[in-house]
Formats: structure tokens, sequence, C-alpha cells
């Protein structure tokens, strides 16, 4: 007989008789049950264990005030204390708009006035994200949202989480509803150094809680999820439309709006104006909330807005101040004349990757447009100034700085969503064929920012390897390569300024890439360093050589003079100083940029309109707009820092070595030279292919000796071009192979060729005058009549040359003709009009065979 363990349980003692069968039922049971009375005692003990160290409740009334946090510039200048300028002003719940509670409530916690402290579905939604997404976030209530801002940190853990549950539940029993939800419009974050309603209504609308509105309620309930990212005065200024939509919706939804209340606060929030953040008391605006968004993300929130931290960045205040300055004063100046209404600026130093000013706009604080959007890490176009990481995309693919390229019309293939399959590239000034009939070397194709040659060396490269080369370079954007063809060198994709700046501290810096640092040093109030800035090397994203040879092309004003001329190279550069430089402007005129280099400091520059609207035509030259921005904060630079006149490092891969000027190899007999940098691995080794040949002028073949004796015979020169599209393409086109046409003269196409070489059209003659002709043909010419005014025959010649004398020509308008016949009695015509002057004698024509011959 089997013997059954005695369970408590009646069901599973009933179950057991039911299986008396099945031993292993009884096992399981029990099993089960054990492992159940061991979870709950878990359980117990583990809620015991973490409730014994928790904070009183009361601390809610009675706790410490938080420390701010200030932010200095590198030399101490305070730049933001984030409490320094505001005091917490405690209000009662009865002050509070009702719109702001019922907002709230809507958007954080819609059960706040039934549930305990906790939200099963909430907690559940915890849990599923701690096992699956391996995350700790949402499922709080207004409760737990209290606790955790308030008596615990703000650590990311499960002991918090159960802490927090564990106390939500405790305050429930302690405090009722409204008490809990006075304290929380008190004590909860929302945004820069307003914790509390009022501090945050005072910040953001200038009026205190109770005379808020229902827009201005439903904006200030949704801020507090994320303070630092819905702020309208924070890197996302338009983010808090998105949230406060929201807000209204689920106002809405829990009946606390009607639909036409909804639709005009909608209405009323497009419209709507915010006072100035901080009302002035925050230096380098734009700046500083960089920086504290990338606190935030490090420490959190709570940590950031109250937690005491010293934080020193690498803002240079006495570089931002006039570098704004000039950004603001250049935009009152001028903006109006190009059609812009803002700018920017940046300056870095590209050894250290230290952000040295931030200039995210023309003033911050300004009612007139938005300020607060931050140009220096929005995405825009680049135009142009894209075109150096192209280039340098071709030198690690073995091109060269003297690699030759055709500036011609040419039609690229570009597949769909272009017009007829092909894409045409213009240069800045709508015209072909720049440098020598159209031959042009890399160095005067990107100094002269010429459209053609640069899209030809994309096609080459591959719009990915350019993409890659940018990335590698800091570019953070650009990262679906379907969207992009080869427009992508003139700008056709959207970067950030920063991003560019960095690029171009990689040419800056011998090709070393070194990330954009804000910050270099944190210390919490106890004085402990918590992180500072070390500077490192950087890694390597370019050849040395290829880093040098770009500095140099950007840096040689003598290669720039033929588009920006003199004054243009003047504005591009610095006295005293080798600066590389490069412009852009999108083909729409809706962005225009300059960015330039020494090997210590990057300057970029930005003029625009932040909605988009195109500019003046008058900026596509890239010397007005950014470029005096950019001219005036490198001298300030100078002034500021006593800079040194510094050079680009030389590597030892690089030599310099004399090239044929015309086709950059190696020196053809008779044509002048230029000297060149390459890469050691790149010297050419090559003569150009070039051959000359005899054409006719009018067809483009070769000449034949009718052309000859016609005088419409020239010499053309050909080389052979392998630029980065027509590899192997003879310039200025394909030598001919077939004769020219021998009777090809009048409108038929089949005539001897004809023409009166003296005198000229239209000249003034007297009286008496030598015509002279040429006649030319496969076969011999017999005879050229020479006449007068239509069918007056005047006389012929038999011989070659081919001359008459006309005498006694009345005064006035007169048509001279020709007409030559040779052996096949084919004919060929030619004439001209000429004046007789005043004062002349009666005509004295002589009849056929009496004329005069020219001796």
């Amino acid at each position: 007989m089997k013997i059954y363990p005695k369970i408590p349980s009646k069901r599973i003692n009933r179950w057991a008789r039911a299986r008396r069968g099945s031993p292993w039922a009884v096992k399981v049971a029990t099993v089960a049950f054990i492992l159940f009375l061991g979870f709950t005692a878990v359980t117990i003990v583990t809620f015991a264990f973490i409730s014994k160290d928790l904070p009183s409740p009361y601390k809610l009334t009675n706790r410490e005030v938080e420390q701010s946090t200030q932010i200095f510039d590198r030399s101490g200048e305070l730049l933001y204390d984030i409490y320094g300028n505001k005091n917490r002003t405690l209000v009662s719940l009865k002050d509070i708009p009702q719109y702001l509670k019922d907002a709230t409530i809507a958007i954080e916690d819609k059960s706040f006035y039934t549930h305990q402290g906790f939200d099963i579905a909430g907690i559940a939604r915890s849990f599923k994200e701690i096992a699956l997404d391996h995350s700790l976030s949402g499922g709080s209530t207004l409760t737990q949202q209290l606790v955790k801002n308030t008596l615990l940190s703000n650590e990311r853990t499960v002991t918090r989480k159960v802490k927090e549950f564990i106390l939500s539940v405790q305050i429930e029993k302690r405090y009722s509803k409204d008490e809990i939800l006075q304290i929380y419009f008190n004590e909860i974050p929302y945004g820069g150094t307003a914790w509390g309603a009022e501090a945050g209504s005072q910040q953001y609308f200038g009026k205190a809680v109770t005379k808020l509105s229902l827009v201005e309620s439903a904006i200030l309930a949704g801020l507090p999820q994320e303070p630092t990212y819905y702020s309208p005065f924070g890197a996302h200024p338009d983010s808090y439309k998105i949230r406060t939509k929201e807000v209204l919706k689920r106002m809405r939804d829990d009946g606390y709006i009607t639909k036409d209340q909804q639709t005009k606060a909608l209405s009323d929030l497009e419209a709507y104006k915010f006072q100035a953040s901080g009302n002035g008391l925050i230096k380098a605006p734009h700046f500083v909330l960089y920086v504290r968004e990338q606190l935030v993300k490090r420490y959190g929130e709570k940590l950031v807005m109250s937690g005491g931290l010293k934080v020193t960045t690498s803002l240079d205040y006495k570089l931002q101040e006039p570098a704004q300055k000039i950004v603001t004063d250049q935009v009152a100046q001028e903006g109006s004349n190009y059609r812009y209404s803002n700018g920017d600026a940046m300056i870095m130093n590209p050894k250290t990757g230290e952000v040295l000013a931030m200039v995210g706009s023309k003033d911050y604080f300004a009612k007139d447009y938005d300020g607060q959007y931050n140009v220096t890490t929005a995405e825009r176009q680049p135009g142009s100034s894209i075109k150096p990481i192209n280039y340098v995309t071709g030198l690690k693919k073995g091109y060269t700085a003297a690699t030759l390229f055709l500036d011609q019309k040419t039609d690229f293939p570009c597949g769909v969503g272009c017009p007829n399959g092909v894409y045409t590239p213009l240069n800045y000034d709508r015209t072909f064929g720049h440098g020598t009939g159209g031959l042009i070397l890399m160095r005067n194709a990107l100094a002269q920012s010429l459209n053609v040659p640069a899209v030809k060396m994309l096609a080459l490269n591959g719009v990915q390897s350019m993409i890659d080369t940018a990335h590698e370079m800091g570019i953070t954007t650009l990262q679906d390569p379907s969207r992009y063809g080869l427009s992508l060198t003139l700008g056709g994709g959207e970067v950030k300024m920063i991003d560019m700046v960095t690029a171009y501290s990689a040419f800056a810096n011998g090709g070393l890439r070194v990330d954009p640092v804000t910050i270099l040093k944190v210390v919490d109030p106890k004085g402990k360093v918590l992180e500072e800035f070390k500077p490192t090397p950087g890694r390597r994203v370019l050849d040395a050589g290829h880093a040098f040879i770009m500095s140099d092309i950007l840096a040689d004003g003598n290669a720039k003079l033929p588009t920006f001329g003199a004054f243009g190279v003047q504005t591009l550069s610095v006295p005293g100083h080798t600066i590389a430089v490069k412009t852009g402007t999108t083909d729409d005129i809706k962005d225009n940029w300059t960015i330039g280099f020494t090997p210590s400091y990057v300057v970029g520059t930005w003029v625009g309109n932040n909605d988009g609207t195109p500019i003046s035509g008058r900026l596509s030259s890239g010397i007005t707009g950014a470029a005096p921005i950019w001219k005036k904060i490198f001298l300030k630079v100078f002034e500021i820092t006593k800079a040194p006149q510094e050079s680009f490092n030389r590597p030892d891969n690089v030599v310099q070595i004399a090239v044929d000027a015309v086709y950059g190899t190696k020196p053809v007999g008779g044509n002048p030279t230029k000297l060149e940098w390459f890469t050691k691995s790149t010297v050419p080794t090559n003569t150009a292919n070039v051959k000359t040949l005899r054409l006719c002028t009018d067809q483009k073949k070769l000449a034949t000796p009718a052309d000859e004796a016609a005088g419409k015979a020239y010499d053309q020169v050909f080389v052979n071009v392998s630029d980065a599209f027509t590899k192997g393409q003879w310039s200025p086109f394909d030598p001919p192979t077939e004769k020219c046409n021998a009777y090809r003269g009048g409108a038929s196409g089949t005539e001897i060729l004809a023409s009166i070489t003296s005198p000229a059209d239209g000249s003034t003659q007297g009286p008496a005058f030598d015509v002279s002709a040429n006649a030319a043909g496969p076969y011999p010419i017999t005879k050229v009549d020479f006449f007068l005014d239509g069918p007056n025959l005047v006389g012929s010649s038999t011989t070659s040359p081919y001359n008459f004398q006309y005498s006694a020509v009345p005064p006035g308008p007169h048509v001279i003709s020709i007409k030559a016949y040779d052996t096949q009695g084919i004919t060929g015509t030619a004439s001209i009009t000429i004046n007789i002057a005043a004062g002349s004698p009666a005509p004295s024509v002589l009849p056929p065979g009496q004329e005069k011959k020219h001796p």
C-alpha cells in the first residue's frame, strides 16, 4: 500500500484522492506548495530587509533642500547656475489651477484618486521591461514619482524600484491624496532651474501659477516626464508641442475638457510665445543647454538639477562672447540685404576636440524668430563645403592633386527620380570650359569649387565610399546611402555644423580625428571628481599625406583666384597666417557656409533662415554671408590668443615635384610646369598622351588641301583625359579620323568652297579698289568671275591667286560677288557688301573680255 503525505489544502487532498493511481501528481503538488511557501517567505524577508533602511515618509515635509549645479567655462567663468537665479516657492493646492491638476493627472496618473500608491498595470509593464527590455522605466504613479524625486536616488535598479513601491504605499497611508498632490506640485522638476509648479510657471510663462490658461497648464504638465528634452528652451525646442498635444488628447479622452476647448487650446499652442529663458541670466545659452543635455544622459535629471555638481566646460568665454557679437552684428547689418535672418558659428581645437565657442543663433533670447533653435547641432545642407571629403576619398583611391579633369557638360545616369534618367550638373556660374580649354587639375577644380569635376570625382569614388569617409571623419548623418546620388558632393545631404567642424579637424590634425569635447571636469558637492577629460592623440581616419595635401589645396589663394578674384581671396585669408578654407552654398540658395582651419583652430560659420526660405542668389559666390563672419572671428581668435603663424606639418611620405602645368603629368616638351605635392606612391611616371591635328574650321574633321587653300584650317591639340567619370576620353573631343567634305559650301552642301578675302565685309572703299578671292575643291578651279551689284559681270580671273581691280564705282553701298568653276562644272559663290565714299566719279564698267587684270 502507498502512503501519501498529508497536505493542508483540501483541494489538493481531493485531487490526490482522485489520483491515487498517480503518485507523481501528489509529488508535483507538494513541490509546488513548498515553492509557494518559499517564495512567500523570501518575498517577506526581502521586503523586510529592504524596508529596514528606508527613509521616513515624513521626510517629504522635513528634508534638506537640494544644491544647485553650476556650469563654468574653462577659466572658471560662471555660465549658468541651475538654482542660482530661482528660489523654490511653495504653493497650496487651492492655488493650483484646476486645468493643471487635471492635465497632470490625465497624462501622468489617471487613477491617482483610486489607487493605493501603485498601479498594477504599471508594475506589470515595469517587470516586462526589466525581463525583456532590460530597462527600468514607466509604470510610476504620481506618488512613486514623488518618492523617486524626493526620498530616493535616481539609480536604475530593481532594489530602488522595490523601495519606491514600499514608500509609496506608506505615504498613501500617512497623507491624503490632496496632500500628496500638493507636495508633488511643489517638488517635481519642470526643467532648468524650475522645481515646483510656481517656479515652472514663472520660468516659462512669466506669471504666477494661479493665472495659467488651459494651454499653459497642458504645456507645464507635459514637462516632468523629461524636462530637459521637452523644455521649449532646450536643444529640441519643438518637442514640447508634440507632448502638449498628447496631454490635451488625454484630457479630452478623460472628460476634463470638451472638444471645443481642445481645438481652441491646439490653436493657442501653435501661436504661443514664451518668456525668454532665465531673463538673460545665462551665458552661452546654446552651449550650456547642449552640455546640460549631455550631463542628464550621464547622471540623470535629478542629480544634474539638484545634485550640487560643479561642471567645468571646454568653452572659452573670451572667444564665445565676441563670436556671438560678430554673428549678431553681421546678421543685423547684412541680413536684410541678402534675405537671411540667422547665423551661427563654432570654434574648436582640432588637436583635442575641445569646443571653444558655440554660437547657435544670432540671439538666443530674440522674440522675432526662433532664437532657441541651435543651428550648430541642426541638420542643414552644406553645399560645396563637403567637397573636400569627396576629394580626399579620391586621394585614398590613388588620385592626386594633379589628376586631370575635363570641365564640360556631362550627363550622368542617375536612375529613378531624375528627368530623363540623367543628372547634368552645372558649375556655380552656369558655364563650362574652366581651366585651359576645359582641362583642369584637381587642385584648381577644388580651389575654384567647380561642380562638374567634383561630380566626376564622386562618380569614380562611389557614393558609398564618400559616405564611409564622411562617417570616419565624424559626420553622424547620411545614414541611408540609398537616399543620395552624385549630387551628394554638392551638398545634397543634410549634416550638422558640429560634425563638419569635427571632419575638418581631421584635416587640420594630420588625419587624426578627435571627437568634440564640451565637458572637462565634473565634481560632486563633497569634492569627488566624477569625471575629468584627458586629451588623447585621436584615431587615424586619413593618411597624414592626404590630410596635408588637402590642407595645402584649401590654403592655396592663387588656385582660388579664377573663381573668387582678388577680393574673394582676400576675404578668405588673414594676413600673416596660413589658413585652409572652403565655402559652400546650396544649389537652392538656402544655406551659406564657410569652414576654415589652422593647425590649432577650426572655425565654422553659417547664415540662412531657420525655416529654409531661400536667401539672396548674390551669396552663391561664397564670399559674402558666412565668409565675412568667419574672417572676423578668426581675426578675433588671433587677437585674443596671440596665436603665431603656423604651417601644416608635411609628413615624410609627401614630396613636391614639377609636373606639366596643363596635364599634371611628367612635363611635356614646350609646356609650362608647376610644383605639386604627391604621396610617394602616387608620383606621376607617365607623360600626357597628346597629339596635334590639322582640322577644318566648320566640320572639326581632318582638313583637306581645299580647306588649306580656302583658309579654313587650324591646328587642334588633343590630350587623353583620365578624369573621374570620362576615363580615357580625349579633350576637347575625340580626334577625328574622317576628312572634311570637299564640297560643302552654300546651302546645299555640295558647292566649291569660295570666299572673298579682301576687302573686309562692310568696309568703306574709294572708287577704285582690289578684290581678292579664294576657291578650292577636289578638282582644279578653271575660273572665278567677279560681279557688281548682282548680275553685272565686271571681270574674271583664271589663275590663283584670284584678283580683280574694280574702278570708277559710284558712291554708296554695293554688293561684290564672285562665282568659281571647276573642271566638273561644280560652282561656288561668295559675296560681301562695301560702301564707296562720296565724291567718286561716274561708273565706268568694262564689258566682259576687256576687264583690267591685276598685275
